[in-house]
């Protein structure tokens, strides 16, 4: 199997080790610093006292890159508008794409059924370039619950690795799914396949759309979060309220909230990706994690007042920045 990587950070990264390991040819585009190192040293992946370093072929020219049989989409989601005429050049007729973003994929509403059914999302996706050049028919979706870290050019840190679900939503690419999960669990990522890919992000969605948002607000860890009832209570309200929207879209309903903070709280002192890109200056997820929720609230008239006033709280953190 022949994998292009684009965005190889710390998730990319570390599924771009995983293919390598488990035996499939690399390619990531990159540039700067990151290419420098992919073409003097390799991909190095680090986990606890281990290391492994990966050969891959590295370039910033699209077309100086074979052919691939699979992207890997490594970006996050709010990034991937503006990396559409690079998609488009690493885009071979018969590339199948896997998306690894957070949040509400491009593709989510495409052949879902319910009252959203083909519906594109401008907070996601303006104009729906992205559902254009890529429509779910050559989509598979990966669900990462793992943590990782860029520590150098080229170095990626693994500290959590607990579940990969990936997917096919339009059922077109049972062989290819297949031999995604095998070159990934040969190469030590946990991957499995899973007929209900678009459960596995809306779930991991209804933890990350409050928690992620209120840890840029309050610049604060899940535990600190949890151990404050008055933002423990807005995060509950907040869950509640994409539950509902989840439900008039046609997904089952979620469970319980309690359950699902108990769940959070194991995970400890985390410092959510928002966070962690605020303090990096880096452009904040809003879009993908809450602003998706939102559109999709407001086209179907379902009432979201708490997901609206902290959507907007953290809209004006964003522009305040600059």
């Amino acid at each position: 199997m022949k994998v292009t990587v684009l965005g190889a950070g710390a998730i990319g990264g570390w599924l771009a080790a995983g293919f390598a390991a488990g035996g499939a040819e690399v390619a990531v585009l990159a540039r700067g610093a990151s290419l420098a190192a992919l073409r003097d040293r390799g991909l190095v992946l680090r986990d606890g006292e281990t290391g492994r370093t990966f050969p891959v072929l590295a370039s910033d020219d699209p077309a100086a890159l074979p052919p691939a049989d699979l992207l890997l989409l490594g970006l996050k989601g709010h990034d991937l508008p503006g990396a559409l005429p690079m998609i488009r050049a690493l885009l071979a007729p018969g590339t199948v794409v896997l998306s690894a973003q957070n949040g509400v994929p491009w593709f989510f509403l495409q052949g879902f059924g319910g009252p959203l059914d083909g519906s594109t999302l401008d907070s996601i996706d303006p104009g729906g370039a992205l559902a254009a050049a890529m429509p779910v028919g050559r989509v598979l979706a990966a669900v990462v619950h793992a943590g990782a870290t860029v520590e150098a050019p080229g170095v990626i840190r693994l500290k959590t690795a607990n579940a990969l679900p990936v997917g096919d939503p339009s059922g077109r690419h049972a062989a290819v799914l297949g031999q995604v999960v095998q070159t990934l669990r040969a190469g030590g990522v946990p991957a499995s396949a899973t007929p209900a890919i678009r459960d596995e992000i809306w779930r991991k969605l209804w933890g990350n759309s409050n928690m992620n948002p209120l840890s840029a607000l309050c610049r604060a860890t899940l535990s600190e979060m949890l151990d404050e009832p008055g933002v423990r209570g807005l995060a509950e309200a907040m869950m509640a309220e994409m539950d509902g929207l989840g439900q008039l879209i046609g997904l089952a309903p979620l469970g319980s909230i309690a359950a699902r903070m108990e769940v959070t709280r194991r995970i400890g002192a985390f410092r959510t990706s928002m966070l962690q890109d605020l303090e990096a200056g880096r452009r904040l997820e809003l879009g993908p994690i809450l602003g998706a929720l939102l559109e999709m609230a407001g086209r179907l008239g379902h009432p979201a007042p708490v997901m609206r006033g902290v959507h907007g709280l953290v809209a004006l953190l964003e522009r305040s920045r600059g």
